[in-house]
């Protein structure tokens, strides 16, 4: 994975936001993908043809960056197994599992004002 310079803005912005521990935390769950993803492999281990079938809309590039970063946040776990042909896995860390209430209560809260936003537009 490419590395950003050090110097850059998004680096430094990067640098001053993750000081807040409420968006370090978004930071590393954010994105169009992510939340899916770890959704996903909270059910079980998953190799990535089976996280592609579930995701048949997201590119494969897409879906390989958004696992890259996600490992390289320690969110998710790859394992290769030394078999022919290969077999990699992602399963989530301890770190990531911490998630999973807190995505039920998100969840929650955003089903409730979603449905509760369509009728103010009705």
């Amino acid at each position: 994975m490419a590395t950003r310079k050090k110097n850059s803005t998004y680096s430094r912005n990067e640098n001053i936001i993750i000081e807040c521990d409420l968006t370090y935390a978004v930071n590393k769950i954010g994105g169009r993908w992510k939340i899916l993803i770890l959704s996903k492999l909270e059910e079980k281990k998953m190799r990535f043809s089976e996280l592609k079938k579930e995701f048949d809309y997201i590119t494969e590039r897409m879906l390989t960056l958004q696992l890259r970063a996600l490992e390289q946040d320690g969110l998710v776990k790859r394992t290769v197994y030394a078999e022919v042909p290969p077999r990699v896995e992602y399963e989530l860390t301890e770190m990531a599992l911490e998630f999973g209430p807190i995505f039920k209560q998100l969840s929650a809260w955003g089903g409730k004002h979603r449905n509760s936003a369509k009728k103010d537009v009705a």
